[in-house]
């Protein structure tokens, strides 16, 4: 096998690499959201016990793109190619300490019942990980318009913050308890908005890996 196909067969496995750690990452987001929604502390654990899988990955990734920058020199296109699985095992490596944040929820409410049934907190985890599978496919199929389209679909997810956060603080009152899980229920849509914050710099990595040029899909 001659040096460049050898090259690109690294290029190949790299991205390999980032999608399995992103499947891994959405399913972290969704057993974290299903472990508060049903109180499921066994489930919350196991959450937090992937994560070091997870951080396994970054590491594994990280190593890789600087062993191909060391050993391939690669040029520009193919710099910004293996810069980007970089930048992108980052994000998700931070989505998924958000999941652990909101299985540790689980677990500081355990034995409590909610103040109401979740209903617009697993919609908004829906749409994170929407964003994210969005995301990486535009990475996979270097997608500029796809990546662009992130930029809608987190204006959505915003606004549902917003009405998560005033629903809650409407529901706040002078029981004590009461407002702690309350708080404690705000963070989570704060850690889902941050998912969907992740998302859309994956989507702007995507975009400067195939043009080379830098656009804020976060405004």
């Amino acid at each position: 096998m001659d040096t460049r196909s050898s090259f690109h067969n690294s290029i190949e496995e790299l991205q390999a690499d980032v999608l399995k750690m992103g499947t891994l990452v959405e399913e972290a987001i969704y057993q974290a959201v299903k472990s508060l929604a049903k109180m499921d502390v066994k489930l919350a654990a196991e959450v937090v016990a992937q994560d070091d899988k997870i951080d396994e990955m970054t590491i594994s990734i990280e190593e890789k793109c600087l062993r191909l920058i060391a050993l391939q020199q690669p040029m520009a296109g193919d710099l910004r190619v293996i810069g980007m699985a970089l930048k992108i095992a980052t994000d998700l490596e931070r989505i998924a300490d958000h999941a652990v944040d909101i299985a540790k929820t689980t677990v500081r409410l355990s034995g409590e019942t909610l103040v109401k049934p979740l209903i617009d907190i697993p919609r908004m985890a829906d749409m994170a990980k929407d964003m994210l599978r969005e995301s990486l496919t535009a990475y996979v199929e270097r997608n500029v318009e796809r990546a662009e389209a992130l930029a809608d679909k987190d204006d959505a997810v915003d606004k549902l913050y917003s009405t998560i956060f005033e629903e809650i603080i409407e529901l706040m009152g002078t029981d004590r308890s009461t407002n702690r899980q309350l708080t404690h229920l705000l963070m989570v849509a704060r850690y889902l908005e941050r998912v969907a914050d992740r998302a859309t710099n994956i989507g702007e990595w995507v975009i400067y890996m195939v043009n080379g040029k830098r656009k804020d899909l976060n405004l």
